[in-house]
């Protein structure tokens, strides 16, 4: 096992040089690939009554001018031992581990992501359990219940819960118990700087729903698909034969079985949420990083919009590395193998 662990990581560590350098290439290589100039780049970073030769300087000061390979070992050195970055009025140190540094707000990136990391944190947490219990337990229920009036209207609340965009039941919910109710707070209320708990949770009461309604759904579908086929199977007409209670055939030996497949989408579904709830913090205006690529895609910000995929993948690594892990304590035939 310590074997395997080591070897994953290696693996880790390689897939994200990779990504590393692929996103840096889209950011920053595609763009010359399309015609434009390094002159073209810098000139977001000035005033629009900047002439020629302040762009060229400026291009020049950012490191635009130069080659494709030379930017990028010096974005990778930065990661290990920092990197300083010359804004024209002053050289500002990027410490390691340096993902960027903003030339419009002219700040590192890092920092400002993890400020909003709490917030992404504490949505993605308490969604992941809402969904993750509700939407198991309603899809063991509907297997064991195939056909039943109950199986019936799961299902057809999982499909309208897959089917029905983040941004509209969002705006609904907050339309019905924020303004026309007044349950909840509205929109934009940060979490993390709730005092009280109580206060904490209703804060995100219904982002944790909203997105916990979309996940449940899928869940509960692949939860129920993968009950009927498991409950058909010999070892569980072995258990029953033993004389096992049902509720030990069921949890033990039949769910256990199931949860494989479900493990493995809900480490890729958290690992994705932990890069940033785009829709979902937009919708409630929640600070975190979801709304931290928004804002860096609508100021056309490249290098937060490499910091934010870089944290994106760095999460969703991580995610699969432990789901590979807890396959060996889920089914046992992983660890015998």
């Amino acid at each position: 096992m310590l074997v395997y662990i080591v070897r994953r990581l290696v693996a880790a560590v390689l897939l994200l040089f990779v990504v590393t350098a692929i996103t840096f290439l889209i950011f920053f290589g595609v763009p010359k690939l399309g015609g434009a100039t390094p002159e073209d780049l810098a000139s977001r970073y000035v005033g629009k009554t900047a002439s020629e030769q302040q762009i060229h300087v400026t291009a020049e000061r950012l490191g635009f001018t130069d080659p494709l390979y030379v930017q990028y070992g010096r974005f990778i050195k930065g990661i290990f031992v920092g990197a300083d970055y010359d804004t024209g009025v002053n050289k500002d140190h990027c410490p390691a581990p340096c993902l960027g540094y903003s030339f419009i707000k002219r700040n590192p990136v890092l920092p400002d992501l993890l400020d909003r990391l709490p917030v992404t944190l504490s949505l993605a947490s308490g969604a992941a359990v809402l969904w993750l219990l509700g939407g198991v337990a309603t899809g063991v229920v509907s297997a064991l219940k195939r056909g039943s009036f109950f199986d019936r209207t799961a299902m057809g609340v999982a499909l309208a819960g897959v089917s029905l965009p983040i941004f509209f039941t969002g705006l609904l919910s907050l339309s019905i118990f924020s303004y026309a109710l007044g349950w909840t707070p509205p929109g934009g209320t940060n979490p993390v700087e709730q005092d009280n708990p109580l206060d904490w949770a209703s804060a995100l009461i219904l982002p944790w729903i909203t997105l916990a309604l979309l996940y449940a759904a899928q869940y509960a579908r692949l939860t129920r698909a993968g009950m009927l086929e498991t409950m058909e199977e010999d070892f569980i007409r072995t258990a029953r034969a033993k004389g096992l209670r049902e509720r030990t055939v069921v949890v033990k030996h039949g769910l256990r079985s199931a949860l494989t497949p479900i493990l493995t989408i809900f480490g890729l579904d958290l690992g994705l949420l932990l890069g940033g709830a785009i829709l979902t913090e937009t919708t409630y205006s929640l600070p975190g990083i979801g709304q931290y690529a928004v804002l860096a895609i609508t100021n056309q910000d490249l290098p937060k919009v490499l910091g934010v995929t870089l944290i994106g993948a760095v999460f969703i690594i991580l995610a699969n590395l432990i789901v590979d892990l807890l396959y060996a304590v889920i089914d046992p035939r992983v660890r015998k193998a």
